[in-house]
């Protein structure tokens, strides 16, 4: 498996939105620089693809994507509730805790901002969809296996739809990353698309 390891360099939260005018319902992201496209302009990403599907074949939704590029559960936490208050989401999208294991963060650490932000969602009535991520064998098999659990038990708690990797379609395929093989290239940006959206349609009801 590819080093899954995400740039702590800050950029901007980017918005996509789907028919706006007649969007009724909205989904968040919240997400590091997987989610913000990071290299690539902010209509090749992922959320970007995702927020065109769901103009074209979900009237009355629409995509707001808050992700920060270096953006770490405990970001995440810090700014989830102005965002709920900012959007009213009727799904919540949570793709974070990457960065935390690139620095090494307490397993126990991510798993509480992660459950912050999903019980910050919830009672705001909100659905929650928990992106995981993968951290590679040289971290070692108690933090690898720890980091990946985090996201299960959450899941399995909260009762949350879990996508448990979300470069699961690409996680071996170098042609698939940018320069700094932990970035996906923009050919590779509907593959991961397609991976969510399989957890996301069913919400969307």
């Amino acid at each position: 498996m590819l080093l899954v390891a995400l740039s702590a360099r800050p950029a901007a939260a980017q918005t996509a939105q789907a028919a706006p005018a007649q969007a009724t319902r909205t989904i968040l992201v919240m997400g590091d620089s997987l989610s913000a496209a990071y290299g690539l302009s902010p209509a090749q990403g992922w959320v970007a693809l995702t927020a065109d599907r769901i103009g074209s074949s979900k009237p009355g939704w629409r995509v707001v994507n808050a992700s920060v590029s270096g953006e770490t559960t405990a970001g995440g936490a810090a700014r989830i509730a102005a965002e709920l208050q900012r959007h009213r989401p009727a799904v919540v999208v949570i793709e974070l805790g990457a960065n935390d294991g690139l620095r090494g963060l307490p397993l126990a650490q991510t798993r509480a901002n992660l459950e912050k932000m999903i019980q910050a969602a919830q009672a705001n009535k909100a659905k929650v969809l928990l992106i995981g991520m993968r951290m590679p064998p040289n971290y070692g098999p108690e933090y690898t296996q720890g980091f990946e659990q985090n996201y299960t038990a959450l899941a399995s708690q909260y009762k949350t739809a879990l996508l448990p990797f979300l470069l699961e379609p690409i996680a071996l395929d170098r042609d698939a990353y940018q320069a700094d093989n932990l970035h996906p290239v923009a050919s590779a940006q509907p593959r991961l698309r397609d991976h969510v959206w399989k957890a996301l349609e069913p919400l969307l009801k």
